[in-house]
């Protein structure tokens, strides 16, 4: 399952620097699969990795649960949740994924090919 942002957070910005997909954006910034990625290196004819999506939250940071992790193929415990001073970094009940599934999805965005 990927990470998500309550509406706990004070904007502090100590989450952002922290992960290793750049899946999290400050609020009401547009945001794309190949951000820190190696997407922008991939080819395929239905989808462009580089365009601009469209915020998902305007008034806080949030994380974008297609390129979340969990920090899985980097680190042992989300590094999000371990910074957060107010803890409002939190396991996303919605988007359940075992953790063989989020290494298929750090290989995807992180090998090339």
């Amino acid at each position: 399952m990927s990470i998500k942002i309550t509406e706990e957070c004070i904007n502090c910005g100590a989450c952002e620097s922290e992960c290793p997909n750049h899946a999290i954006y400050e609020g009401g910034k547009k945001w794309r699969m190949s951000d820190g990625t190696s997407l922008k290196k991939k080819k395929s004819e239905k989808i462009d990795f580089t365009i601009p999506q469209n915020p998902k939250k305007k008034d806080i940071y949030f994380i974008v649960s297609e390129k979340c992790t969990e920090c899985v193929g980097f680190y042992e415990e989300p590094q999000c949740v371990i910074i957060c001073p107010v803890s409002c970094c939190v396991l996303d009940e919605k988007s359940l994924e075992s953790k063989e599934d989020l290494l298929k999805k750090k290989n995807f965005l992180h090998d090339s090919f």
